[in-house]
Parts: structure tokens; C-alpha cells; sequence
């Protein structure tokens, strides 16, 4: 039901087939107008309205997220915690930063856990404030485990 009061559907039918319907406003059960849709069209529509809803969203957690940023932070061969946990940087709790995915031979590990080991060429995606992404890009490079 649209806020109009517009009542519209889309029946997908077990062959695969689907039909955008739009109901009579003065018989909810009867059918007005069916429009076939294509594979690319139902595909197509889906998109429009799904980007367009994703973009409000992103706008939103734009506003609420002001002075949040990412950065991706390259851990040296030289750093103490090549062969390390995560949990041994306590990055998050050193700087209020958090570590949210590992960049490691074309692969993303999201959301590694603290028993993640890191290896030298891993690309950290590090979430927070700029003091925080500092501090986290200063762990790995000081090569302090216990800062």
C-alpha cells in the first residue's frame, strides 16, 4: 500500500515469469493494471529501488558518523606482530579504533576475530577517529605488542 493508498504488487509465478500489479483502488482484490516484466526489467526495477533506499540509508549514517573515517593501514614486514593476534595490538582498546577487515592476497577477512594472526603485507581496515587511526598505524609500525 503506497502512502497515495495505492495498492501495488509483484507476483513472481513458479515458471520464473513476474508481473508488476497494480489493484483497482475500489476492489483491493481486483486486479486494474499487470505489467510483464522481463528478467531484465524485474532486475532493473530492483536496482532503482534498491539503490535508491541504500543511498538514504548512506546519507543518514553519514550524518550520525560525522568525524568517523577509514583508513586501510599496511602492516611492515618489520612490525612486531607479523605472526601476532589481533588481540595482542589491544588497538581498540589503545585507541578507540577498530580493526573491522584484513586485506590479505586479493582476499577481505571481515570482522577477523582476536585470534586473527596478521603477515607482513596485510592491509588493516581500521574504523574511527583520526587520533585513533594514528594511534593504530603507530602499533603496528613502533613494533610495540604491549604499547
Amino acid at each position: 500500500m503506497t502512502e497515495s493508498g495505492r495498492r501495488l504488487g509483484v507476483v513472481t509465478h513458479r515458471n520464473g515469469r513476474r508481473d508488476l500489479v497494480l489493484y483497482d483502488p475500489d476492489d483491493p482484490d481486483s486486479c486494474q493494471h499487470d505489467i510483464p516484466l522481463t528478467d531484465d526489467e524485474a532486475e532493473a526495477l530492483a536496482d532503482i529501488l534498491g539503490a535508491s533506499l541504500m543511498l538514504g540509508q548512506l546519507s543518514g549514517l553519514r550524518e550520525q558518523a560525522a568525524g568517523l573515517l577509514t583508513e586501510q593501514i599496511a602492516i611492515p614486514a618489520g612490525s612486531a606482530f607479523v605472526g601476532r593476534k589481533l588481540g595482542d595490538t589491544k588497538a581498540r582498546t589503545r585507541t578507540g579504533a577498530s580493526i573491522v577487515a584484513v586485506l590479505r592476497h586479493g582476499e577481505v577477512i571481515v570482522s577477523p576475530d582476536p585470534s586473527f594472526r596478521f603477515a607482513a603485507g596485510d592491509v588493516v581496515v581500521v574504523v574511527g577517529t583520526r587520533q585513533g587511526l594514528d594511534g593504530v598505524t603507530a602499533i603496528f609500525a613502533d613494533g610495540e605488542p604491549d604499547g
